[in-house]
């Protein structure tokens, strides 16, 4: 009777069991993961340590994030990720003078560097040196980490962005619980 009983349960829970494996399977490759930060390129607007759900889907389903955007970026080369904030879209043209970003010659609003301009203003130094005019070619983004002067993106060492590096946008920190927040 015994033996009955458990393969009675094992045939009763088998499907629903093997059904939420494929179902967390599928969930993670294609519609949402998480991530980790690593550094402070972000700062403030991500911590080191931070931990993402990265919408997934975006890069399934849209042709291109849209300009504000964090996004995860994959590189094979180095076997990393990165985080960085959308700037500059296929076709833009990105500019800095004297801290103000120019993308098609408009300035963009950037509230998220309020508190870093500050203390960039403090120390008697500009957040972000000049450059430009740089033109985004078709099927690639111009990217930059919210902090400025520790940032790796477009302006230095990752260069513009391939749209199939894109990884998804990222949607909410979870983790510290106590700095719930959406990254919008």
């Amino acid at each position: 009777m015994r033996k009955e009983s458990q393969s009675h349960w094992l045939k009763e829970w088998a499907t629903p069991l093997l059904f939420a494996i494929v179902l967390a399977f599928v969930l993670k490759m294609f519609v949402i993961a998480p991530y980790i930060v690593e550094g402070a390129s972000m700062d403030p607007t991500l911590h080191d340590g931070d931990r993402l759900l990265v919408n997934k889907f975006i890069s399934h389903v849209q042709d291109k994030p849209s300009r504000g955007d964090i996004i995860i970026i994959k590189d094979d080369e180095a076997q990393k990720h990165y985080v960085k904030r959308v700037i500059g879209l296929p076709g833009d043209t990105v500019e800095m003078v004297e801290d103000k970003l120019l993308v098609n010659g408009k300035e963009l609003n950037e509230p998220y560097l309020t508190s870093n301009k500050d203390d960039a203003e403090t120390m008697g130094m500009l957040l972000t040196e000049d450059f430009g005019p740089v033109a985004v070619p078709e099927n690639q983004l111009f990217v930059m980490g919210d902090n400025r002067l520790r940032s790796m993106d477009s302006r230095n060492g990752l260069g513009k962005i391939e749209l199939d590096e894109v990884v998804g946008k990222a949607e909410v920190v979870w983790y510290p619980f106590k700095d719930v927040r959406s990254t919008k």
